[in-house]
C-alpha cells in the first residue's frame, strides 16, 4: 500500500515514452487507479523494494521445473500479449492499476527498445510471462502472470528466475520492484530508503548496459 503523500499529482499529462523515461531516471513510476480508470498517479515511496539480483532465491519446485524444461521460456516476442495479460481480471484480484493508457503507452516503449518480457509457453501457448523497462544498468519490473488453467503454474516465477539470469549475464546492477509484498519477499525482495534507492539508481544508470547485443 503506498501512503498518499507518496502520491505525485501533477497536472494531467498523456504518458509517452519520453515521459516515462525522464520519470524513471527520477525514481517515479505510474499506477492507473484502477483498469478502468483513467486517471494516472505517480509514485516514489519512502521505502523501495529491490530485489538484488546475488540473493535471489527461488523455491526448489520452481527450479525443479526449470532444470525439466517445462516451459519454452522466450524474450520480446509478445509484449502486448504479456501485457494486456497482466492487466486483466483474475480470481481474488478482480482490478489491476493496468489500464489501456498504460498498456498503449508501455507497447510504444516496447517498440522504442526500452520495454521488454520474459514469456512462458507450453505447447505454443502463453501460459505466464512478466515486463518491465531497462534503462542503461537497472530493469524496472512492473507486472507478472500466469495461467494455471492453462498449465502454466508457477509460469511467472521460472519468467523471474529467466530475468533474473538475463540481467546477470547483461551486467545490470538493479532490479526495481517497486513495492514489496510477502509474494515477492520469498525471492529476496528487500526495502531500502529512497535516498539510498536514489543513490543506486545514479550508479545504475551511468553503466553502458543493454538487454541485447547490438
Amino acid at each position: 500500500m503506498v501512503d498518499d503523500e507518496n502520491i505525485q499529482r501533477p497536472e494531467r499529462l498523456l504518458l509517452t515514452p519520453q515521459l516515462l523515461v525522464a520519470a524513471y531516471c527520477q525514481g517515479m513510476f505510474p499506477m492507473a487507479e484502477s483498469r478502468y480508470s483513467d486517471r494516472v498517479d505517480w509514485y516514489s515511496p519512502d521505502m523501495r523494494a529491490v530485489l538484488p539480483l546475488d540473493r535471489f532465491r527461488l523455491p526448489r519446485s520452481v527450479r525443479q521445473k526449470i532444470n525439466r524444461g517445462v516451459f519454452d521460456i522466450r524474450h520480446d516476442t509478445a509484449f502486448s500479449q504479456v501485457i494486456r495479460s497482466c492487466a486483466a481480471p483474475r480470481p481474488g484480484h478482480p482490478d489491476t492499476w493496468i489500464n489501456e493508457e498504460v498498456v498503449n503507452a508501455y507497447c510504444q516503449l516496447h517498440e522504442l527498445g526500452y520495454a521488454h518480457s520474459v514469456e512462458a509457453w507450453l505447447d505454443d501457448r502463453l501460459v505466464g510471462g512478466l515486463y518491465g523497462v531497462g534503462l542503461a544498468g537497472a530493469f524496472f519490473g512492473e507486472s507478472m502472470f500466469h495461467r494455471p488453467d492453462l498449465g502454466g503454474t508457477d509460469a511467472s516465477k521460472v519468467c523471474l528466475a529467466a530475468l533474473v539470469d538475463h540481467l546477470r549475464d547483461r551486467g545490470y546492477v538493479l532490479l526495481d520492484v517497486q513495492l514489496n509484498s510477502a509474494h515477492m519477499t520469498r525471492f529476496g525482495t528487500i526495502d531500502i530508503p529512497r535516498k539510498q534507492y536514489m543513490h543506486r539508481l545514479a550508479e545504475a544508470l551511468d553503466l553502458e548496459v543493454t538487454w541485447s547485443e547490438v
